[in-house]
């Protein structure tokens, strides 16, 4: 019977691989690009407006042409209307149907801007800070014990906090430049069922629960750069560019035994690490990102934007994990993601005293089919926007977006991961209202 111990630690650390792997968590993998709520009414068009002070995000050079001292905080309401899964053969079988977790998160943002020096005759400096969540979300199935996903997710979350100091310059009336650094937190917390082989039984029995979670100081550090060009009175077009970051995590990995009433359970107990902190490492790459934009006032009334962005997510090529003190063997599970586009057009109606606006954007998913799975079931999605701004006295913006995600469906594996089959039909449909006030 000692023969199995290795099988157990192996199965064991793919199972742990796979849950590492969950971190991604929502549409467009798990980037979150509504971080101003302005821009979120034109469905993110801003790349070449960026005239408030989520340029931070949007635009760094945006701040060139800011005269005051501004701030902005706000929120983004994000809530699934409908997020589940249709089985195929051969598992978990034709007709089987689940359904996560009511997805309700509240990504914040928040940003500061103070001129450094204007006038007449001088160039404007202006400095910002902003911080943000661009990244993260939750995952989470119903019924966690007895959904047949369990083995590869039951609950998987992943959050990220950008600080974002900025500097812009205005080289000339028409033309600005915007340079910033990124610090960015983040951590991951996990949990799924680990499968095995019951002798006893002749079936697969639930041997245990693995929870994993990492610490909260987790951090590196990225940049950003914007350039924004008001080439007439009409014709406006910017550039926006922010970096790689990967973050390298230390965290534990706990197992609970799940017991099957035979004497299997015996045999795990004498062979696992139950009930003890397991030193965990893995890593993630967050993707670069480009934006151009190009805005035209149609009227003095009316504007319009077109923004083509790109996302560099065959950065996320493979998922490690590594247990540096043991037991377990490391492993890595292959994510093999492709760069994304992603088409926005936005329009406003009015001047900032009330303001109208909305967009429509389509995003690609960088994930391929075989990568589908309930860790992370992406699809291209379409957004329609709509919002309102006002300026007098205390400034405010909402906005509404509702997301539908193309049906997706997975009934194939990479070659060199047979063991990862789960085939399924998944449908997704969200909202998410914003709200920022300045002051």
């Amino acid at each position: 019977m000692r023969s199995r111990a290795p099988r157990l630690a192996a199965t064991l650390t793919v199972a742990a691989v796979a849950t590492l792997a969950a971190g991604p968590a929502l549409g467009a993998a798990f980037s979150i690009f509504e971080q101003g709520t302005k821009a979120m009414g034109m469905a993110g068009a801003f790349t070449a407006q960026a005239d408030d002070p989520s340029a931070m995000f949007h635009n760094a050079a945006g701040l060139a042409f800011m005269e005051e001292r501004e701030i902005a905080a706000g929120v983004t309401y994000i809530r699934s209307l409908e997020a589940d899964l249709v089985g195929l053969d051969p598992f978990p079988g034709a007709g089987y149907t689940a359904e996560q977790e009511t997805l309700s998160e509240f990504p914040p943002h928040a940003y500061w801007v103070q001129p450094l020096a204007s006038g007449p005759n001088v160039r404007n400096w202006t400095f910002g800070i902003g911080v943000n969540a661009p990244f993260g979300l939750t995952t989470e199935w119903e019924d966690p014990a007895t959904f047949r996903g369990r083995f590869v997710s039951q609950m998987a979350s992943l959050q990220a906090v950008d600080v974002n100091p900025t500097l812009a310059f205005e080289v000339t009336p028409n033309f600005g430049i915007g340079i910033g650094a990124i610090a960015r937190f983040s951590s991951v917390e996990l949990e799924r069922h680990v499968p095995q082989f019951n002798p006893f039984t002749q079936t697969i029995a639930d041997i245990a629960t693995l929870h994993l979670e990492s610490d909260l100081d987790n951090e590196n550090f990225g940049w950003n750069v914007g350039l924004l060009h008001k080439a007439t009175s009409r014709f406006t077009w910017g550039l926006s560019y922010r970096s790689e970051i990967e973050i390298e995590y230390e965290g534990d990995a706990r197992l609970s035994q799940n017991l099957t009433g035979t004497p299997f359970d015996q045999l795990v107990r004498g062979q696992l690490p139950f009930d003890t902190d397991l030193p965990v490492e893995t890593a993630i790459s967050f993707p670069d990102t480009a934006s151009l934009g190009l805005a035209y006032v149609v009227t003095p009334d009316v504007l319009v934007e077109l923004d083509l962005n790109w996302t560099g997510w065959s950065s996320f090529e493979e998922l490690s994990i590594v247990f540096p003190e043991g037991p377990l063997p490391n492993q890595t599970l292959p994510e093999r993601y492709d760069d994304a586009n992603h088409y926005r057009l936005g329009a406003r109606f009015g001047q900032p005293a009330s303001q109208w606006r909305a967009g429509v954007v389509f995003d690609e998913t960088p994930q391929p089919e075989e990568a589908v799975s309930p860790l992370l079931p992406d699809a291209d999605r379409w957004g329609f926007t709509l919002g309102y701004g006002h300026e007098g006295g205390v400034d405010f913006d909402v906005a509404l977006m509702y997301l539908i995600f193309d049906e997706r469906t997975r009934d194939q594996s990479f070659d060199d991961e047979p063991a990862s089959n789960f085939f399924a039909t998944y449908n997704q449909e969200a909202v998410l209202l914003g709200l920022t006030l300045g002051f």
